[in-house]
């Protein structure tokens, strides 16, 4: 539930992203933060207001209902969040609302590939987060760490096209708001189907 919740600020996002004239410059979310838009990507800069305020109301939840508390990867979402969509807002300049998910994606593949190195136990970051739902020995969940440090290089990559090489961007909303989920998924049932035979059964068979 927490990780579909993530993918809500997105699709408020792509709403108005695809709903305001670029050159509207008088939208009511730019009077809001004070910006006075520019001349022909208000769309981006009204989307990235109500992405901001979005990713707020949503974080804000979830530190209520997670007893004042937010996991590592959600600061950092949130971080990056306000600080490129802050950058992309005082500067008029859709650029640094663009690169915030490479940069997410390539940071959390450094942390899945390093996190061998860096744990104190030295266990990999995959075993952590899917200890509970596999049973595989050391080498196997060195392999999926490895694939999971790598298939988020990979989406920092289909960012990087959409963003800046595809048509100049023209599909980068569509990507952002859904192409992103739709790979994500796929990428987890894949596993699951791939491990299934390594699915931990509950004792009490239920």
């Amino acid at each position: 539930m927490k990780a579909l919740l993530d993918y809500v600020p997105l699709i408020i996002f792509f709403y108005f992203y695809k709903t305001t004239d670029p050159a509207d410059r008088t939208h009511p979310l730019l009077q809001l933060v004070g910006s006075t838009g520019a001349p022909d990507n208000n769309n981006i800069l009204v989307a990235t207001c109500a992405l901001l305020i979005s990713t707020l109301v949503v974080y804000g939840t979830l530190l209520v209902f997670q007893k004042f508390r937010l996991e590592k990867s959600q600061w950092f979402v949130l971080a990056m969040t306000v600080v490129f969509g802050g950058i992309t807002l005082m500067l008029s300049d859709d650029f640094y609302i663009r690169l915030k998910a490479v940069i997410i994606n390539v940071v959390f593949g450094f942390g899945f590939l390093l996190s061998p190195m860096l744990m104190k136990d030295r266990k990999p970051l995959i075993q952590r987060l899917f200890g509970p739902v596999f049973e595989l020995d050391d080498r196997n969940w060195k392999k999926l760490n490895l694939a999971w440090g790598l298939f988020f290089f990979f989406m920092a990559s289909l960012h990087i096209f959409f963003a800046f090489i595809l048509f100049n961007g023209k599909y980068w909303g569509e990507f952002t708001a859904f192409g992103d989920i739709i790979v994500m998924f796929s990428f987890l049932i894949a596993q699951m189907v791939i491990l299934r035979k390594y699915i931990k059964i509950s004792s009490n068979g239920s």
